[in-house]
């Protein structure tokens, strides 16, 4: 079976998560991606612990499978010629480099361009390519600051928190991801590259979505609501008897079958709380009316209950939990390989899925076979690369 991607070469000149993260979508599609490192490697590669038996860390094998790793030296000529010649046989270079880090090496969209005319060259930083910030570093909690993120996240009356993941670097990951697949469509059909311009605040600023249009129609700014959700009510985490649990009442006829399940049937019919204006205007007394129904049943009892309804509900797992639950190993999302478990891609594709072909590659595994391989070097001039330094 064919790979969406098979035949599409991808120099990947990122480290940390969001630009591997995005790269590592193009490899699970069957793209060839060679993880470009320094002689010193990918510094996700020492964080933590955890690390497996191997020595591996948790962080970095969580978004480098099915890449291979060549070590380049870029300060030198000689490793900067090599990056040229795999980029004049790529359709895709990925870098995340500061904004004009690149250049500096010769290694910009207008030089590469030069080389490979259609080739589609994707920049990941923290805040641009323009814009008064451009220079500034950007690292995912510094985005989430900065992008309003954490001002509508934690406690009502409480501090600002981050997200428990780094999910601005993984939005922006995936908006990279999505917009290389039109681009190279677009390069196929004409012959034309193009310089994709991914920042980190902007990306994140677009997944607050309904957020940011909230406070762009109400001139508002967003406040934070905990686990409960601004403009639908019921919709939060609720203490059981034995726990805590997650309800999501969308609409009307949902509340109305709630209200059936706690046998509080009038109060589907009641002004206060028979549309979801009326809820959110409301919010309280219907919260405090709810809490004292759902702490006299097990929070098992309370999800049965609304899914057999029809009403979204669901309990509070944690990470150790959800990974080894029944429906995710139906699903076929962990892939094992040798002692490594990993979480693969979770699209299905009914002729070209994903697949987990190959582990995260230690340090420079691959360089001689890609020196081979791609640029025709023979074992005495890869030696003489080794001896100088160059990978």
């Amino acid at each position: 079976m064919s790979s969406a991607l098979e035949g599409i070469r991808v120099l990947d000149f990122t480290r940390v998560l969001a630009g591997p993260f995005c790269t590592m979508m193009l490899a699970d599609l069957g793209a060839d991606v060679i993880k470009v490192e320094s002689l010193d490697g990918d510094e996700t590669r020492q964080w933590g612990p955890p690390f497996d038996a191997q020595g591996r860390s948790a962080y970095y094998l969580s978004v480098n499978r099915n890449k291979r790793s060549l070590t380049l030296n870029l300060k030198s000529e000689a490793g900067r010629q090599i990056a040229r010649r795999l980029a004049a046989d790529s359709q895709i270079v990925v870098e995340n480099l500061k904004p004009g880090g690149m250049a500096a090496f010769g290694l910009g969209f207008d030089d590469l361009r030069v080389l490979n005319p259609a080739l589609v060259y994707a920049s990941i930083s923290g805040f641009g390519q323009t814009g008064p910030y451009h220079e500034r570093p950007g690292y995912d909690f510094v985005i989430q600051a900065m992008s309003g993120l954490m001002s509508i996240t934690g406690e009502i009356g409480g501090e600002p928190s981050k997200v428990g993941v780094a999910i601005a670097d993984v939005v922006a990951g995936l908006f990279a991801s999505s917009s290389i697949l039109a681009a190279l469509r677009h390069a196929e059909r004409t012959g034309e590259g193009q310089h994709l311009d991914i920042a980190l605040l902007d990306t994140q600023i677009a997944a607050l979505v309904n957020v940011a249009s909230s406070a762009l129609v109400s001139g508002q700014t967003p406040a934070r609501y905990g686990n409960a959700h601004p403009s639908i009510v019921p919709y939060q985490t609720f203490r059981a008897a034995d726990g805590e649990f997650a309800l999501a009442v969308g609409n009307d006829r949902q509340f109305a079958q709630l209200c059936h399940l706690i046998d509080r049937a009038e109060w589907a019919a009641d002004p206060r709380f028979s549309t979801n204006p009326a809820r959110v205007h409301n919010r309280d007394v219907l919260i405090a009316l709810l809490d004292g129904v759902f702490v006299t049943r097990s929070a098992a009892e309370w999800v049965a209950g609304a899914l057999a309804l029809n009403i979204p509900a669901g309990t509070l797992n944690t990470v150790s939990q959800i990974l080894e639950d029944e429906h995710v190993q139906a699903r076929g999302l962990i892939h094992e390989m040798d002692d490594l478990r990993l979480v693969g891609n979770p699209v299905g594709f009914s002729a070209t899925p994903p697949t987990v072909r190959t582990p995260p590659p230690d340090l420079g595994e691959h360089s001689a076979a890609i020196l081979r391989e791609r640029l025709g070097l023979s074992d005495a001039e890869i030696a003489e690369y080794r001896t100088n330094g160059v990978i």
